[in-house]
């Protein structure tokens, strides 16, 4: 069995699609939460344009404003230069960069073709490159596109190593649209690493279509180690028809200790955490943990 890093992606994927917008102190209480439950990385926040994603308004009080924990990666999204000087002040530890293999989505969603994408990368790891602060370079709709369908592994393979070439520390493969297939995620997955054996590599799932965590088994099973994940579920994408959220962070969690794997996240505390956030929320989350409860919780005998 292994020890796999949790991620989790709520603070920002999750909540900048939602219509209600989250008040600052709920934000920090939430991050604070998954802190103390020792997942390994969070991604706090982004710095993008705050008429762009309303709910990500606050990005700096929020940055700002969270406990941090030792052993926890505090990470936020920079779509542009203006974003990383932002970013930098807040003291961030690591800055995640995402551009669309598709070109089709990239420029629906960033309004820009993939090359002019990795110019922008260019001035900011030009700017960054006397700060100790690490990069991971996100490629998005890896496994398919909803506009374009198949996606060419040639092509991430390429996209791969043209961030790696521009000095990026990690590597993050995103289902963006909740396409993958369990095979396809093995082969491309176990391709990558065969050529950069050392390379940091995430895997984002988006449950769309129902099986995000069968992908996460077969990406274990290619070797890969760290898995983005959404509290309660949330998240999608905005440009994707008919998508629906992350991969569910407690789920995760809960699948993985109980197959053996190692994960230091604490799954109750991540359980507590999944239900403060329904809480906040005007709707439902789509965990199903929370609602289960966990496989090993027994009931009284009516």
């Amino acid at each position: 069995m292994k020890t796999i890093k949790i991620q989790d992606v709520v603070a920002r994927d999750g909540l900048q699609n939602e219509d209600q917008f989250i008040p600052t102190e709920q934000k920090i209480a939430l991050i604070n939460r998954l802190s103390n439950a020792a997942v390994d990385k969070i991604e706090v926040t982004s710095f993008v344009s705050p008429k762009a994603v309303p709910n990500m308004s606050d990005a700096e009080a929020v940055m700002k404003g969270i406990t941090r924990q030792p052993g926890v990666t505090y990470s936020v999204l920079v779509p542009n230069l203006k974003g990383a000087k932002r970013a930098l002040e807040c003291e961030v530890d690591e800055i995640n960069l995402v551009v669309s293999v598709s070109e089709t989505h990239n420029q629906k969603n960033v309004r820009r073709t993939t090359d002019q994408s990795f110019e922008n990368f260019r001035d900011i790891l030009s700017f960054l490159s006397n700060e100790r602060i690490d990069v991971n370079g996100t490629l998005g709709t890896t496994f398919g596109c909803p506009f374009e369908g198949s996606i060419s592994e040639d092509k991430v393979l390429r996209l791969v190593e043209q961030y790696l070439e521009l000095g990026v520390s990690g590597i993050t493969l995103a289902d963006t649209t909740g396409m993958a297939t369990p095979n396809q995620v093995y082969r491309l997955a176990e391709n990558v690493l065969k050529r950069w054996p050392e390379l940091p590599l995430t895997l984002h799932f988006h449950n769309t279509r129902g099986m995000g965590l069968a992908n996460v088994i077969e990406g274990i099973r290619a070797g890969v180690t760290r898995f983005d994940a959404s509290l309660g579920g949330l998240g999608g994408c905005p440009f994707a028809p008919g998508a629906t959220g992350n991969i569910c962070t407690e789920d995760l969690v809960h699948m993985l200790k109980f197959i053996g794997h190692d994960v230091r996240a604490d799954l109750d505390q991540l359980i507590d955490s999944a239900k403060y956030l329904q809480s906040l929320m005007d709707h439902e989350v789509p965990g199903q943990i929370i609602k289960a409860g966990k496989i090993n919780d027994l009931h009284p005998v009516s």
